[in-house]
């Protein structure tokens, strides 16, 4: 059975005039990889967990900050796997140096018997859209694409949200302790 997952898509305005929050996964499989291999914070859900309620566990378990505000549900996207991946867009400021990730135990190398602690996400990042289609997953590239559609036809700022001050395009913090 496929599965399901949920997570939140922080966006802000800048003079880009758009960016989002990006997370890298962490552990020896990803640690060289960039284009294609970005990622929403996500997770998978628990069973009967409430989609929303799961993406906002996930975001609080891989950057280790709470996610507030008005919460504008994506589409949700599928994998080729089948995977399921329900999301949320929130307007929201994060200081990439301030993610800090959970940590789970990996058999490294495969079948070696040996086991290390490696963080689910090693660095977060602002990305403008465009930047950010070309770092994500390609199976996650529709959420940028419809949030950028819900952006444009809400002009600057959706309603309710304060439009944030100007930041520097694609900042990004490697999270302390972790090897580039």
């Amino acid at each position: 059975m496929p599965k399901n997952s949920a997570g939140i898509l922080l966006y802000r305005q800048s003079a880009q005039p758009w960016e989002v929050m990006l997370v890298h996964p962490g552990g020896p499989l990803w640690a060289k990889r960039d284009t294609g291999a970005w990622s929403v914070p996500k997770g998978e859900m628990e069973p009967g967990e409430e989609p929303q309620a799961a993406a906002v566990r996930e975001f609080r378990e891989e950057t280790g900050v709470g996610v507030h505000g008005d919460f504008l549900p994506l589409h949700p996207v599928r994998y080729s796997s089948g995977k399921m991946v329900h999301a949320w867009a929130v307007q929201m400021d994060l200081d990439p140096a301030r993610v800090k990730s959970n940590e789970f135990e990996l058999q490294w190398p495969p079948r070696s018997g040996r086991y290390i602690s490696v963080p689910e996400v090693d660095r977060a990042g602002w990305f403008s859209l465009d930047q950010a289609r070309l770092k994500i997953v390609p199976a996650q590239a529709p959420l940028l694409d419809e949030l950028e559609s819900l952006l444009s036809a809400s002009g600057p700022g959706l309603p309710g949200h304060p439009c944030a001050a100007p930041r520097t395009a694609g900042a990004t913090a490697r999270l302390p302790g972790r090897a580039p």
